[in-house]
């Protein structure tokens, strides 16, 4: 569907820039934007390294392992229909550790054995469960303590300061995150 998505709008951009007489414009900005693209990429490629090393060696070493134990208090507040020790959950807070992290790239493995583990959970295989709506909803709102993309992409671009974003963001998606638990709390009992 998203590759339709996608699609229909780079096909409607070409037609919209042909009927203004400004195709050469898109050629000439697809070239460059494919150089530049390439560029952002090796540049960004050793933070990527980096950070998904590190959650490897605080998965071997047990950190997440330990984190997810930790996390179990909340866990059972947020999905309350996840039995105590199934493995969802395990994989539910790898996901929650990466994102919070700001790993999204880390995040989206663990994420998706995730809801597959909620659906085999799941009774109707045709709606989605309190528990799978609960964990798109923290997904979505994406708590980060710590933005890595946004601040590689600032060093790539040439910030001055890219930390700088690091309390807003934090802010900004805990405040979101806390939105979202409480309307899916507030769905599960009165919705």
């Amino acid at each position: 569907m998203l590759n339709y998505l996608w699609g229909g709008m780079i096909l409607i951009g070409i037609i919209v820039s042909a009927l203004n007489g400004r195709l050469p414009d898109v050629t000439t900005n697809i070239i460059g934007s494919s150089d530049e693209t390439i560029q952002i990429i090796l540049k960004l490629a050793g933070t990527v390294c980096m950070w998904s090393g590190l959650m490897k060696v605080a998965e071997k070493s047990g950190l997440v392992e330990s984190l997810s134990k930790k996390m179990r208090p909340i866990l059972k507040y947020l999905f309350p229909d996840i039995p105590k020790n199934h493995k969802s959950l395990d994989y539910i807070a790898t996901n929650m550790i990466a994102n919070i992290l700001g790993l999204g790239w880390a995040a989206t493995p663990a994420g998706l054995v995730a809801m597959e583990e909620l659906q085999k959970l799941n009774k109707d295989k045709k709606t989605a469960s309190k528990s799978m709506c609960m964990f798109m909803i923290i997904n979505m709102s994406s708590l980060q303590l710590i933005t890595v993309n946004i601040l590689s992409y600032r060093t790539a671009y040439g910030s001055t300061n890219p930390a700088e974003i690091l309390a807003p963001g934090i802010l900004a998606t805990l405040v979101s995150t806390i939105a979202g638990v409480l309307y899916a709390k507030f769905k599960e009992r009165w919705g």
